[in-house]
């Protein structure tokens, strides 16, 4: 029987190790982010860091790729859209800010989803939760502004800004009914490929080609612009699919929230980030109010629930409803797994 509990235990442990690696992988891409972008160059960064994912991607993607609809091609399109806007605001924040402060900043998402989605639903969250993200309000504030000693930096702002639309691409994703059921491997691809697309366009207006900064780059960038390729998404995306399926969503969800703890280890650690006793608390706060939140968060809409509801309030008021993302914040569940962060 111990033999037996032994193994059990530790095959748990094999499963939950790559999700965690995962976690921290995330936890070190804002640092990721200063070493190898600056204001001027952010947009060509994020051009070259897709470009290297998209051709990888899209040869395993191919065969889901060729069955999408007009509509689905479309759906996943308009959600590109609003990813390249959660791209660019969380790259130029982590270049205006220390990556430990856009780290805990943007883990707020995990809070605002689910408040997003009690508003949609019209539905009272419990007041755990909302005591929870009292407290990651408060965090932040302390966080950031250092207990009202100074404004918050405009990194800040804009991570803080990523976060907002973050949550709400979370609930968008599950309200655009033409994706409701497609391949995500395939919904995934085409949302980097119209991001990547915005970014190229973008990218000559804003400062100099992609092109030219990859000349530019040495060796230690092209390392560090390889683990935000190949780790922070590639390696993350496929990760996060076979442990949805391996373990429960929960635990995933679980495990990926200590990416903020990742964060404040690398930007304090590596990028010798300082951080005041109140900003200390503030993270602190930001930390346990996320994980308070993510366990304390309202049960999501399920669809046959969200169908019903639907019909009764067209019927009374013509107005749709929210169907949830996932089991939690994180966007990790019925959907799939969520975009990686910056």
């Amino acid at each position: 029987m111990r033999a037996s509990l032994s193994m059990s235990s530790s095959s748990s442990a094999l499963r939950d190790l790559p999700v965690l690696l995962v976690a921290a992988v995330w936890g070190s891409s804002f640092l990721a982010v200063q070493r190898v972008a600056e204001p001027g160059t952010a947009v060509a960064m994020l051009v070259l860091r897709f470009g290297l994912v998209l051709p990888l991607l899209g040869m395993v993607a191919w065969p889901a790729l060729r069955r999408l609809s007009r509509a689905e091609w479309l759906g996943g399109g308009a959600l590109g859209l609003v990813l390249s806007g959660i791209f660019l605001l969380e790259t130029y924040g982590a270049v205006h800010t220390s990556a430990t402060n856009a780290g805990l900043i943007i883990s707020l998402a995990m809070v605002l989803t689910p408040l997003g989605e009690s508003v949609l639903s019209r539905t009272a969250p419990p007041r755990a939760f909302l005591a929870a993200a009292a407290l990651a309000v408060l965090g932040v504030a302390l966080l950031t502004g250092d207990g009202g000693l100074r404004p918050p930096s405009l990194g800040d702002l804009l991570v803080l800004g990523a976060a907002l639309v973050r949550s709400a691409f979370v609930l968008a994703t599950a309200r655009v009914r033409a994706v409701r059921e497609t391949d995500m491997l395939a919904l995934t691809w085409v949302q980097l490929a119209v991001a990547t697309a915005v970014f190229a366009a973008v990218a000559p207006a804003v400062g100099p080609s992609p092109w030219a900064v990859a000349r530019l780059y040495g060796p230690g960038q092209w390392a560090w612009l390889l683990h935000l390729s190949l780790l922070c998404t590639l390696f993350a995306f496929f990760v996060q699919m076979w442990a949805v399926r391996a373990t429960s969503p929960s635990r995933v969800s679980l495990l990926l929230g200590t990416e903020p703890l990742w964060a404040a280890v690398f930007g304090i650690t590596i990028a010798g980030n300082r951080m005041g006793p109140l900003a200390l608390v503030g993270g602190a706060l930001v930390v346990v109010a996320t994980e308070w939140g993510r366990r304390t968060a309202p049960a999501p809409v399920r669809r046959g629930e969200t169908e019903a509801a639907e019909s009764e309030v067209v019927e009374s008021e013509a107005a749709g409803s929210v169907v949830a993302e996932s089991e939690s914040a994180t966007g990790v569940g019925e959907r799939g797994p969520e975009p990686a962060p910056v």
